[in-house]
């Protein structure tokens, strides 16, 4: 899935006076006016130590944070604001108490945001899709082994912040593209280090929703606050015209501030689609389809796709959608979304392979830039006066060869995926980061979830009939397409405020490091079991894992209806984006693509939830704008990462209970490794 951006809501970066705007400049004096006008020099500290830990702290909290919305709501939330607020704050307060003499500096803080991006966004992201819609897969007794989920995670996260290294230099140096999030990441560091009012006021801000978030989720994990509130109400089931609560059917209100906060990021338009597409599929579509002329006892898609429903106690199949009866005959549950998923994800797909397609303009540039050679555009004076501070091409190479030989070896031990696959799946890489990077430059947009569905199709025909090479192979592809995209966001804040650029890329490097060191034992403890992973209805898992079964395994696990519902789907989702592009002043009243899928595959919970928050955050804008640009963006961040590090801490603490008193085989074979030797994949 495409994740979502506050740069809409963030601060727009005003060029210091006296500073030139770079991009009215001929590409030809473009690196040397940086140089001139807005290189700092090596004389201010900035790759320091104190950088380096506190961002791969933070990164830690924000990779556990964003493995749990990832789960919860099927994608990662941008960590270089969020972390610079919390770094700012932090040794603000270490100076008021006397611990240190000095605060970072603002490009100290810079490189810090660097190292907590690598950390938490680069590395959690293809746990939760391809490697959860794994587990989904093969079940518990073949889950993949801790140390192999390590290289790989590590070795993807890797990938991402190697591929950036030619990117950086053509789409932020030369082509001048804007990254909104990284110039919202860079106006929100020059606001902090402006010494006003609004700077403080931004970070209390956070820093209190991150506190009211946190207590609120210890009171939901506690049960204090109930896990949902039921609607009234009920519907008739079937020919037989048995009734099941609403409740039953999934319609419910969670009372969490993580998805409400979530809504006020993600904007009106998106909730209100979200919201609408929940109604017509709980209250229209389900009454239809369970009124199929259709009762079984056992479920096709409990015996055939029982990885992907979770169910173990289904009973009946009533109308091609899965119910769960009681033994005296009682409806205990409806499984909505194990029908709806089909009709979402052929949205998604749909829409998001069709937005990819017309933006065929951003791929051939993409693609010519890096054929173009310096001496076409009389670039290459101005460009070796940087070399210096430049990430070389070379390192790219060097760092190429080991992770291309990790990768494949991974993918050889682990998924039996023929070497060349593995190779195949790097080049891909490469590729497809150059379109997410400059489709993110342009739109502050990542299209992950095209990315894999690319890599998906593509090994659909290279490596017929096979899930895994096309689970695991996608999620190389995806994860490193979305860590590149993300790094050289932070890598556009560190240009506009003239940072060194090699500093910053040691800076990602290391935090890949502290992201894989965090996330792996946070999937093992949030994610025990399969049971665990089914527990969260995780929408981006059971995505991807729709996906690679529809395509490697066939339609047969698909209810006849459902394979309808694909079709409609794919025509709704082509037909929206060009809608979008032929009425581009009517955007706005129209459905959104992605909210309209998205609402087939989360529950209704969540639904209603994001237009809760997208309400707010609409209502707070009309009454005081002013007041909404400042707090609306740190204030959701706050109760988004409180919420779910309170929630995802306490499953861990519970979770290492459960092992100190019988740790599983796997996590202890783990906690036992202690020679090279040892490592079995």
């Amino acid at each position: 899935m495409a994740n979502p951006s506050a740069s809409d809501a963030a601060p727009e970066f005003e060029l210091p006076a006296g500073l030139p705007d770079l991009s009215k400049l001929p590409p030809a004096e473009r690196e040397a006016a940086w140089r001139k006008h807005y290189y700092q020099g090596d004389g201010v500290p900035q790759l320091t130590t104190r950088a380096v830990v506190m961002g791969g702290l933070i990164g830690m909290l924000m990779a556990f944070s964003n493995l749990y919305t990832t789960l919860k709501l099927g994608w990662a939330f941008g960590v270089a604001i969020t972390a610079s607020v919390l770094s700012y704050s932090i040794w603000s307060s270490f100076m008021s108490l006397g611990i240190v003499k000095n605060r970072m500096t603002m490009l100290e803080n810079n490189c810090m945001a660097s190292t907590a991006s690598a950390a938490g966004y680069s590395t959690g992201g293809t746990l939760a899709t391809a490697a959860g819609a794994m587990l989904l897969m093969t079940g518990d007794n073949e889950r993949l082994g801790i140390v192999a989920t390590t290289g790989w995670v590590f070795f993807v996260a890797l990938l991402g912040v190697f591929l950036a290294i030619p990117m950086k230099r053509q789409m932020i140096n030369v082509d001048q593209l804007p990254f909104p999030s990284g110039i919202a990441a860079a106006a929100t560091l020059r606001s902090l280090y402006a010494e006003g009012d609004e700077a403080i006021r931004k970070a209390r801000a956070l820093i209190d929703s991150l506190i009211l978030g946190g207590v609120w989720g210890l009171l939901r994990a506690l049960a204090v606050i109930p896990d949902s509130i039921p609607f009234g109400g009920s519907l008739a089931i079937g020919p037989e015209e048995k009734t099941a609560s609403l409740a039953a059917c999934g319609v419910t209100f969670e009372p969490s501030l993580l998805m409400t906060a979530a809504g006020m990021i993600m904007g009106m338009r998106v909730c209100v689609t979200m919201m609408l597409a929940a109604i017509l599929n709980w209250f229209v579509l389900t009454p239809l389809i369970l009124h199929l002329p259709n009762w079984t006892d056992t479920s096709p898609l409990c015996l055939v796709g029982a990885p992907l429903t979770g169910i173990k106690d289904c009973r009946m199949f009533v109308g091609e959608m899965v119910v769960s009866l009681s033994k005296d005959g009682a409806i205990t549950a409806v499984k909505v979304n194990q029908w709806s998923l089909w009709l979402g994800t052929s949205i998604l797909v749909s829409s998001g392979l069709t937005s990819f397609a017309m933006g065929w303009r951003t791929i051939v540039a993409a693609f010519s830039s890096f054929r173009r050679k310096p001496a076409d555009t009389d670039e290459a004076p101005a460009q070796a006066d940087n070399s210096d501070i430049e990430v070389p091409n070379i390192w790219m190479v060097w760092g190429l060869i080991p992770i291309t030989l990790g990768l494949v070896a991974v993918c050889w031990f682990s998924f039996q995926i023929q070497p060349w696959l593995g190779v195949v799946s790097v080049v891909l890489s490469f590729a497809l980061s150059l379109v997410a990077a400059r489709a993110t430059g342009e739109t502050d947009t990542t299209p992950i979830g095209a990315m894999g569905k690319v890599t998906q199709l593509t090994y659909a025909l290279l490596s017929p009939h096979n899930t895994t090479v096309n689970l695991m192979t996608a999620g190389i592809t995806a994860g490193a397409a979305g860590s590149s995209a993300d790094l050289l966001t932070d890598l556009k804040s560190g240009y506009l405020l003239g940072a060194n650029p090699r500093q910053q890329f040691i800076a990602q490097f290391v935090g890949v490091f502290f992201g894989t060191v965090a996330v792996i034992p946070a999937w093992y403890l949030l994610v025990p079991n399969k049971a665990a992973l089914e527990a969260f209805n995780p929408p981006a898992t059971h995505m991807w894992f729709a996906v690679a079964q529809a395509l490697s395994i066939g339609l047969s696990v698909i209810p006849t209806s459902a394979k309808y519902a694909i079709v409609i789907g794919a025509l709704v989702g082509v037909a929206l984006p060009l809608l979008e592009r032929a009425f581009p002043k009517s955007r706005n009243f129209l459905p959104s693509a992605m909210g309209l899928g998205l609402a087939f595959v989360v529950s209704f919970a969540n639904s209603l939830s994001f237009f809760i928050g997208a309400l707010i955050a609409s209502r707070w804008e009309a009454r005081n704008k002013q007041s909404a640009d400042t707090y609306v963006v740190p204030v959701a961040s706050g109760l988004i990462a409180g919420e779910s590090l309170a929630l995802a801490g306490f499953a861990v603490v519970v979770a290492l209970l459960g092992i100190l008193h019988s740790p599983p085989p796997m996590l202890a074979q783990y906690l036992t490794w202690t020679f090279p030797y040892h490592l079995v994949f």
